[in-house]
């Protein structure tokens, strides 16, 4: 017999060899039927294995990411096996499990696949389905597993193998598919029950744009068939709600393929929005005593060779500008991080001088495949809200909780009040991996987790998730249809200050290395710009909006005082317009909510009379006529009430 140890600390006694599925059912019929995967000690684990040993065992539900990963990892080789099945000759690359669905890269050969063929896909994916495949694992030794897989003339599967480990490669097979896998999986493919190929794309084999190109299919399962319905309808919606849709309809920002792909431009509208959310996150910022600075746009190779960026980035990075100088290289800035240390560096500074916290929207550079580039939020040239707090051990905590202020501020200013966190610690196992003391991890750990604390701030803990120089906090929030986004981050480095020799005088007259807080609420200028239209469709908090109101004079009689409103709340910071085309009233109001303006002001004879507008509200409707002086002090009691702190 064996002991399993349940999530609420529960124990029972099983027969050696018993499968987490056989666990399940001994708890409840209900359960077995909806669990879909487990972990073992930490250790993804399939429902069928068998278990040899006293264990600690977790079982998910569709509910879990981990049970949505295993449900949608064998959804990827279902679709895999109809491939198989539908285009002799086919190559496989790989095909995991992504936060929605699943992709498979393939190399169909002579084969083409089109959007005309999902039908016939996901018929033939329905019929495999109906089955009940079981879904078997094996282990098997690298030169077997090289011997399977070159006799079915699978390359790129064989290019995988070479690099693995034998004694640590396994496969899995349903039906008469077989691939190269880690799992975990379902034990079979009989609880897929709604089946759905979304789209095609290029995606060069391992990343690098001198392979060949494969084709990614793209695809999303469900255990029931109105799940699929529900996010078929999120699908639309979120076409609706795409950020480069919007920009081009609300005139923010462009791509020119004359200027480089992942460049954006931003347009008037665009540049004005960028400010204002610039010129917010200042106004906290200097609440908080940061001090803005400016650093260049390159830097000396060394530079990002000493901060360790050059070989992290280096290789898949734009590549290094020689000047006429013999030997002389730089780069173009891939982070903020290294400037900000040398800036530091040019004075001597004492335990007085710190905390030191330094500003900057310093744009960055990276080189993106130009498959991976997506409007804003994939991009090759992008701008931080960059902050970078040298400070005490002692001042780490106090520090931390004064960053979670601002991104508290941002979200609710903002209206992204659905969001969760992750405190990401080291592996206590591994302590080798990380640089920094003992005593120092420890200090910013627990500085951390009190911040959280005291903030009542409900984050889940995953140890071995820090970076290598320092734990950190990340936040995520959910956009009003459901979808999760990474945006505010804060994290603790140990390494930087190492690597840079940074040092200060402490109360005990000796040297010491300060510690560096990473901080960036928005993350970078463009991607936030793009979950903010996306999580708002367009229809932007009234502060940050580019045009707030528009004046619609019901003929062109009236065109002069309505010219006469636009100065008016000119003065009171309202920024309006006329629309003077010569339509109807009726087409005007519904082309400008459209356009997603907050307030549409209508002026007729009644109005230019009393010195009125008569007020429409997006998704209000008619609110009346009023004074234009009224408008405007209920105009900065709600810019007020949404910004206030």
């Amino acid at each position: 017999m064996i002991k399993i140890t349940f999530p609420d600390g529960g124990e029972k006694q099983y027969e050696v060899g018993v499968t987490p599925l056989q666990i399940a059912e001994s708890i409840s019929p209900r359960l077995a039927q909806d669990v879909l995967a487990s972990s073992v000690n930490g250790a993804e684990w399939d429902l069928s294995r068998p278990i040899e040993q006293d264990a600690s065992i977790k079982l998910f539900k569709w509910d879990d990411a981990e049970g949505k990963h295993a449900f949608w990892h064998t959804s990827a080789h279902l679709l895999a096996e109809a491939l198989q099945e539908l285009y002799p000759g086919v190559k496989f690359g790989i095909g995991p499990a992504i936060e929605n669905g699943f992709y498979y890269d393939i190399d169909p050969g002579e084969n083409t696949i089109t959007s005309a063929d999902f039908a016939k896909i996901e018929a033939k994916m329905q019929e495999l389905v109906s089955k009940k495949e079981a879904v078997v694992r094996a282990d098997i030794s690298k030169a077997d597993a090289l011997k399977m897989f070159e006799a079915r003339n699978e390359t790129y599967k064989c290019e995988l193998i070479s690099e693995l480990e034998d004694g640590t490669i396994t496969t899995y097979t349903q039906g008469a598919f077989t691939d190269l896998c880690r799992g975990p999986h379902l034990p079979n493919t009989g609880v897929i029950k709604a089946v759905k190929v979304l789209s095609l794309a290029g995606a060069y084999w391992r990343g690098d744009e001198k392979r060949h190109q494969l084709v990614r299919v793209y695809g999303i399962t469900f255990p029931k068939k109105k799940m699929l319905d529900e996010y078929l309808v999120l699908l639309e919606e979120a076409k609706k709600r795409d950020h480069r849709k919007l920009g081009k309809e609300m005139e923010l920002f462009a791509f020119s393929q004359n200027v480089g792909a992942g460049l954006p431009l931003w347009l008037p509208k665009g540049a004005a929005l960028r400010e204002r959310l610039e010129n917010f996150l200042r106004k906290i910022q200097k609440k908080y005593g940061y001090l803005q600075v400016i650093t260049p746009h390159i830097g000396n190779k060394m530079l990002y060779v000493t901060s360790g960026h050059y070989a992290k980035y280096g290789k898949d990075s734009f590549q290094p500008i020689h000047t006429p100088e013999e030997g002389e290289e730089y780069l173009l800035k891939p982070m903020n991080c290294p400037h900000h240390c040398e800036i530091y560096k040019v004075f001597p500074r004492s335990y007085k001088d710190l905390p030191l916290r330094l500003a900057e929207f310093g744009t960055v550079y990276r080189y993106e495949q130009s498959g991976e580039l997506h409007g804003l939020t994939r991009v090759r040239g992008f701008t931080q809200d960059d902050a970078h707090i040298f400070c005490t051990p002692d001042q780490l905590k106090g520090e931390f909780l004064k960053v979670m202020d601002i991104i508290f501020y941002i979200f609710k200013a903002l209206k992204f009040d659905n969001f969760e966190a992750q405190i990401s610690l080291r592996d206590p196992n591994k302590r080798e991996k990380y640089v920094g003391s003992d005593e120092n991890w420890e200090k910013a750990e627990r500085a951390i987790i009190e911040a959280c604390e005291e903030k009542g701030l409900k984050a889940r803990t995953e140890l071995g998730e820090a970076a290598f120089y320092g734990p950190k906090l990340d936040f995520m929030v959910k956009d009003a249809i459901g979808r999760r986004w990474q945006l505010g981050t804060i994290q603790v480095d140990y390494n930087l200050p190492e690597r840079f020799g940074l040092e200060y005088t402490g109360s005990d007259n000796q040297k010491h290395r300060p510690v560096m807080i990473h901080r960036a609420p928005f993350g970078s200028m463009e991607r936030f710009v793009a979950v903010l239209l996306e999580h708002t469709g367009g229809k932007l908090p009234l502060w940050l909006t580019p045009d707030q109101a528009v004046v619609l004079p019901i003929s062109e009689k009236y065109n002069d005082y309505a010219q006469e409103v636009v100065n008016e709340l000119d003065k009171y910071d309202i920024r309006a317009f006329i629309d003077d085309r010569n339509e109807k009233i009726g087409k005007k109001i519904r082309d400008n909510e459209l356009k997603r303006i907050p307030y549409l002001l209508v002026v007729g004879e009644k109005e230019a009379q009393n010195n009125e507008i008569s007020v429409r509200k997006q998704g209000e409707g008619d609110k009346g006529s009023i004074k234009i002086t009224t408008f405007a002090e209920n105009f900065a009691c709600e810019i007020e009430d949404l910004t206030k702190q």
